[in-house]
């Protein structure tokens, strides 16, 4: 082959490779219904490997998380997901921790050691020492043999996956289904964990301000535009219509709706958007006479001011609806979100 040319493979034939796939995706999929059998319905030991990291956290610890390679990434990702759950957590590299690493680990921490063999020797030489400092160890490991491995022995807790082969068995047994179970498992610790600690919505939208997932956890009183007593004008229901349009032009950005209440309770009664005026103009100019509490939409779906943003999203998604009044606990307006807002988010499309 001449220097620098590309080497030349004959396609595969795409039905094959489509089985190949589904194939592999089955037996990840098998790999995590089998942690039901392999780790949960045990339950002691599983029940007792979130005590520790509950308690790791009610005291004030860290969670540390350690493995070799494709177990380390993954123990990477586990302990992502419990420092977003608010259990303190950091991942440690089990050969750094003979170089000046062993620092990180304090008395009231616990290790969550990861090796699919139990016999990975960084994994197990690090657990040896924090099993000599008295840390409450969680192994995670394939657990193919009968008797416990090396890492078992040093755990005080042990969860087994369960995994026989990786997908792909036998020509290719890159890490596949072994950690697809072990990330699995992780995740269900960690929200059974955060679940246990009373760990609430609100808890998590601290954690993630960010990003769209922030935007729909943030309150939908921080994203409206319009709000009541402010540039959002609130028109009683019994003005005709034509006088409840010139009562809402305040000189500024104009919602693509009003919110009628009733006079004598202020809570509110209705909506009239701009789709609806230019219905009736069409219809009949002369209706612009009529009160607008006639022609108003009543008793249109709201949000509390309590609500999260994407329960708006999910409003629009289910109901189409353009603009959502926001009443507080008597129903009284509290402001209008537009759609639109939404859509500058980039949580809806437009």
């Amino acid at each position: 082959m001449p220097s620098g040319s590309t080497p030349q493979f004959e396609p595969p034939v795409p039905r094959e490779e489509l089985d190949y796939a589904r194939a592999v995706l089955k037996a990840e999929a098998a790999a995590i219904s089998g942690l039901v059998h392999a780790a949960i319905e045990d339950g002691d030991g599983f029940t007792r490997a979130v005590g520790l990291i509950v308690g790791c956290a009610s005291a004030g610890g860290t969670v540390l998380v350690s493995g070799l390679g494709k177990s380390g990434l993954v123990g990477a990702k586990i302990s992502a997901t419990l420092s977003s759950l608010g259990i303190p957590s950091h991942s440690v590299h089990p050969a750094e921790a003979a170089h000046g690493d062993l620092g990180r680990f304090r008395a009231n921490d616990t290790a969550l050691c990861i090796s699919h063999s139990g016999e990975t020797d960084e994994v197990v030489d690090l657990a040896a020492i924090l099993r000599q400092d008295g840390l409450p160890i969680i192994a995670i490991t394939g657990g193919g043999q009968e008797s416990p491995s090396s890492l078992e022995r040093l755990a005080t807790v042990s969860l087994r996956l369960g995994v026989q082969e990786e997908a792909g068995s036998p020509t290719l047994v890159a890490p596949t289904s072994s950690t697809t179970a072990t990330m699995a498992l992780g995740d269900a610790l960690a929200l059974c964990a955060a679940r246990r600690r009373q760990f609430t919505e609100a808890d998590f939208a601290k954690r993630h301000p960010g990003g769209s997932l922030g935007g729909l956890l943030r309150p939908v009183t921080d994203v409206l535009r319009f709000s009541a007593g402010r540039n959002l004008p609130v028109v009683h229901d019994d003005l005709p219509v034509g006088d409840a349009l010139r009562s809402a032009i305040n000189g500024g950005r104009r919602p693509g709706a009003l919110l009628l209440v009733d006079s004598d309770t202020g809570r509110l009664s209705g909506i009239f958007t701009d789709g609806d005026l230019r219905r009736l103009v069409l219809r009949d100019p002369s209706e612009l006479t009529r009160p607008i509490r006639e022609v108003m939409t009543r008793n249109p779906r709201t949000l509390s001011d309590t609500a999260l943003v994407r329960d708006a999203v999910r409003m629009v998604r289910e109901h189409r609806a353009d603009e959502i009044p926001v009443v507080d606990s008597d129903h009284r307006p509290v402001g209008l979100l537009d759609v639109q807002d939404l859509v500058a988010m980039k949580l809806v499309k437009d």
